[in-house]
């Protein structure tokens, strides 16, 4: 085991040129992208209103959470109520408020926002410790729990300080975390305290602390911070929320992980924390484990959705392959958890197969978790219901419905990418943006109305003519290429393939890793044109996925598909689809949202009137995108159909 002492030195020694080799490109900020989309704009507009509404309404009314600040800025004694991981609650939406304000500079919001932290600068400490719970309850007990979410909440407040000043430019709530930040590096770190953090959120927060700040201290805290992990340096500490530190990825050094274990959304923060490390230090251990543990996650314990952790015993993993369909975990926190873990996996490595799950998680896992109003939420979300399930205002632990609204509207950060001479593009989303690259300034401006269909179009507005090399992703469901390792492939070879044009001429181009490139001279309103294969994919799990033998999924682009009783009434659970089904696309709608549904003939299993047989009746089934659901009441439904009549459920 290397000493605190030469871990420091090895983080510092690590030179910029070595850290520029381990990162393919950054990913251009949302602040720097203006979204058009016809799918998400309205959905960003939402949270926007809708959703900031209900999560500032029970951030200050219905529950104590901004209160708390309030009381301890009074200094009478008063106690603290709630949770004791409330704080995070609010930073999480000042987060999805500062993305919001970007987007549409609302100076209403931007008031509210500044109203808040106001307070919450009120409520730091002088030595900069800021925690609602310890202060009001008994501070003599800081920092001697890991399990109390000290550091998680103060991971969320320096992630929404980042995004706010970014938003604003303001830096008074950057410097009530910087204030934070300097107070725990003089309590922690080598020749100091031993620390491991209970719920891993604060190790990605101080790299964005660094990446806004430039001082390397928060880099290497957060080096230090992941280095502590493994040594058995909780058993100093007192842990409430569990005795197997498998729980918290604490069984291993995270350089030496190879399995996903425990909670679904602390792994993913730790893992996101250690990819943003990689990419700043050079640490290609890091990178080595990521990839280990993500091949772990995607052939061995991810939902087709893009969902992960199956259990709701300890919100998190079981064992391989333990991936249940009515009884899924799947919290809409880890969801969006692996959007950001794949971003940084997909901009470390260069690979498209990154964007891929992640494409699959945002528009299927994580989408479910907010309702087509806006003012309702799913914490879990299972792939079939009996009708139990309905989406909530509110929860206790509230994380999901500000979770899910600081990644909608901080979509534009996952588009486009680049480095000094090239462009990315990522995800399929109406929108423009300026780059700058070593040459110049280039405008790209994309037009399409995906996911319901896959024509795409990017416009090229370079300040002057200009060579580059434009990478745009070929989504592997698009060219019957499943995510190497998936768990899910397809019941047939489909003979299509992506057609890609230049000013309406076929493109001359290479495919790298994934991205088709079109490497040339560049000229103002040069046009790209891509059009993707929009066929209905019968999907089926490896066999050793037993909750998924003899079904087929549905999925259409980046959907995945349902059936839900609201639009079956003959049965959801008894329905006997047949592999060889043909589907024909139908516009719909499932109430506002305008919707590309699936129809196809299928059987109905029903029992006879005597109760002593069954009959079968060929029926028109209807399927809608995963992400609608739950939205007219409750309803039963199902993502896996049977192709057999076993495991077919009679009503």
């Amino acid at each position: 085991m290397r000493s605190a002492i030469t871990i420091l030195a090895s983080i510092i020694c690590i030179d910029a040129a070595n850290a520029q080799s381990i990162q393919h490109f950054d990913p251009v900020v949302f602040s720097r992208v203006n979204i058009t989309d016809h799918f998400w704009k309205p959905k960003m507009d939402l949270v926007a209103t809708t959703t900031l509404n209900a999560c500032i309404y029970q951030t200050e009314v219905a529950t104590p959470r901004l209160r708390n600040f309030e009381k301890v800025a009074r200094k009478k004694g008063e106690k603290h109520e709630g949770i004791f991981y409330d704080d995070s609650d609010v930073f999480k939406a000042l987060e999805a408020m500062s993305y919001s304000i970007a987007n549409d500079h609302d100076s209403a919001l931007e008031a509210k926002a500044d109203e808040w932290i106001d307070k919450i600068a009120a409520a730091q400490l002088p030595d900069g410790y800021l925690n609602t719970y310890f202060t009001l309850n008994d501070l003599s007990l800081r920092w001697t729990d890991m399990s109390m979410h000290e550091d998680y909440n103060a991971g969320h407040m320096i992630e929404a300080a980042v995004a706010y000043y970014n938003a604003t430019g303001k830096r008074k709530f950057l410097d009530i975390c910087i204030k934070w930040a300097d107070y725990f590096d003089s309590v922690f770190g080598p020749g100091k305290r031993h620390w491991v953090t209970g719920h891993e959120e604060l190790e990605l927060a101080l790299v964005k602390l660094y990446r806004v700040t430039g001082n390397k201290k928060y880099l290497n805290l957060s080096h230090w911070l992941l280095e502590e992990r493994g040594h058995g340096y909780a058993h100093g500490y007192t842990w409430t929320d569990w005795k197997d530190t498998a729980y918290a990825q604490d069984v291993l050094p995270v350089s030496q992980q190879t399995e996903i274990t425990g909670h679904a959304v602390r792994a993913m923060y730790l893992y996101t924390g250690a990819a943003d490390v990689a990419a700043q230090t050079g640490d290609t251990s890091y990178m080595n484990a990521m990839k280990n543990v993500w091949n772990d996650v995607v052939g061995r314990n991810m939902y087709i959705t893009g969902g992960i952790g199956s259990s709701g015993g300890n919100e998190g993993f079981s064992k391989d392959y333990d991936l249940p369909n009515e009884y899924a975990y799947c919290e809409t926190c880890a969801s969006v958890g692996m959007v950001f873990w794949n971003q940084r996996m997909n901009a470390l490595t260069g690979e498209s197969k990154y964007m891929d799950v992640l494409e699959r998680s945002l528009y299927n896992g994580a989408l479910d978790g907010i309702s087509i109003s806006g003012d309702h939420f799913f914490y879990g979300n299972p792939l079939a219901s009996n009708g139990q399930n309905s989406r909530r205002e509110w929860f206790g632990t509230a994380c999901c419905p500000a979770n899910i609204a600081r990644l909608i509207a901080s979509l534009g950060n996952y588009i486009y990418a680049n480095n000094e001479k090239d462009i990315w593009v990522n995800l399929f989303v109406g929108s423009n943006t300026n780059i700058a690259l070593k040459k110049g300034n280039v405008g790209i401006r994309m037009e399409t109305n995906y996911p319901w269909d896959g024509n795409i179009n990017i416009t090229a507005q370079p300040d002057k003519k200009m060579q580059y090399a434009l990478h745009i992703r070929i989504p592997g469901w698009a060219v019957n290429t499943p995510v190497p390792g998936d768990l899910y492939g397809y019941t047939d070879h489909y003979n299509d393939s992506v057609t890609i044009l230049v000013n309406g001429k076929p493109a001359t181009y290479n495919t790298e890793l994934g991205y088709a490139v079109i490497d040339r001279e560049w000229k103002k309103g040069d046009v790209v044109t891509m059009l993707l294969p929009m066929q209905v994919r019968k999907i089926v799990a490896r066999s050793e996925v037993t909750a998924d033998a003899n079904r087929i999924a549905l999925q259409r682009g980046p959907l995945v598909y349902c059936v839900e009783m609201k639009d079956n009434n003959e049965g959801v659970w008894n329905l006997l689809l047949p592999q060889s089904s043909t589907f024909i696309i139908v516009n719909s709608n499932v109430l506002t949202e305008k919707i590309v549904a699936l129809e196809a003939k299928a059987s109905v299993i029903v029992a006879a009137a005597d109760g002593n047989s069954v009959n079968t009746q060929t029926t028109t089934i209807k399927a809608i995108p995963y992400y609608t659901w739950a939205n007219r009441g409750n309803n039963a439904m199902q993502v896996w159909l049977p192709t057999k009549v076993t495991a077919i459920k009679i009503n």
